[in-house]
């Protein structure tokens, strides 16, 4: 079966993935790195230099690009393909584009079937692309082996926010667009807030665009220890959950959801509590 055949299966939940999961050859050995940030903060164009310089030295590479659902039209532009169009045809280059399309807690599930599909296959790493601007896209980063947060000189306000839910969860920070005015200062108060960390987090500066720096983080990642077992217990863990969460959640779609409330909310005797029990039983 083909790669795309196969992630189409697992990902629409077709005939056939369920046996098809449970007969992976998964090899753990591939390292996973989540990549996840904010919008603007040059993600794609970070991914796109690490893939150059991967790719240059003969390594296969898989991405898959995770791209929010509106919650208002619920559509969605896969646009990280264009974003990456320079490796369109490159043949150690898989790419992926993933979109939530409504589902609720089963978006983490599917990433990480998709993964292990994808560790199945003959690559030497795999990136997962997400937007880190809501809780699931920060649970998905940090379902990888290494998860790096990628950040911008302008969040320099905004590091106790980001602490509540990116700052747990990243192995290593980058400065993107470091040639911009306050990156150095920026860099250093993001080192300093880390200090609570238990773990060494490194924070690298880069100007994507320009390929600088990105050369010290793929070294950073040659050396990181994929064999924690402690953190590979802790992921196993988390991964499992997703998996059951998902199983159990797959008959609730934010689309049908919708679709009901839409000829029920009107109502003047409306109550969302009575609703849900009504829906629940449906599903």
């Amino acid at each position: 079966m083909s790669l795309a055949r196969g992630l189409t299966l697992v990902e629409n939940e077709l005939p056939g993935s369920g046996s098809l999961l449970k007969n992976l050859d998964v090899n753990h050995d591939i390292p996973v790195v989540g990549i996840t940030g904010p919008p603007g903060a040059g993600k794609s164009t970070l991914v796109n230099a690490m893939i150059g310089i991967w790719s240059a030295e003969g390594k296969k590479i898989a991405v898959l690009a995770v791209d929010p659902t509106s919650p208002f039209n619920l559509g969605s532009l896969l646009g990280d393909r264009i974003r990456m169009s320079t490796h369109f045809n490159n043949p150690d280059v898989y790419i992926r584009s993933v979109a939530t399309r409504g589902s609720v807690g089963g978006l983490a599930g599917k990433i990480i079937e998709m993964t292990d599909i994808l560790r199945s296959s003959n690559f030497d790493v795999i990136l997962i692309e997400t937007v880190g601007v809501g809780q699931s896209e920060i649970e998905i980063a940090g379902l990888a082996d290494f998860t790096m947060i990628v950040l911008v000189p302008e969040a320099g306000d905004e590091i106790q926010h980001i602490k509540s839910g990116l700052m747990e969860i990243g192995n290593a920070f980058i400065v993107n667009k470091a040639d911009r005015d306050g990156a150095e200062s920026f860099a250093n108060r993001l080192s300093k807030s880390l200090h609570h960390r238990a773990d060494p987090v490194p924070v690298f500066k880069t100007i994507a665009d320009k390929n600088s720096g990105i050369e010290e983080i793929l070294q950073w990642l040659s050396t990181a220890n994929i064999r924690d077992n402690v953190r590979r217990l802790f992921l196993y863990a988390e991964k499992a959950y997703k998996l059951i969460q998902h199983k159990r959640m797959q008959d609730v779609s934010k689309t049908d959801l919708q679709d009901h409330l839409s000829s029920s909310y009107l109502n003047s005797d409306f109550n969302l509590y009575r609703f849900i029990e009504q829906y629940d039983h449906k599903c």
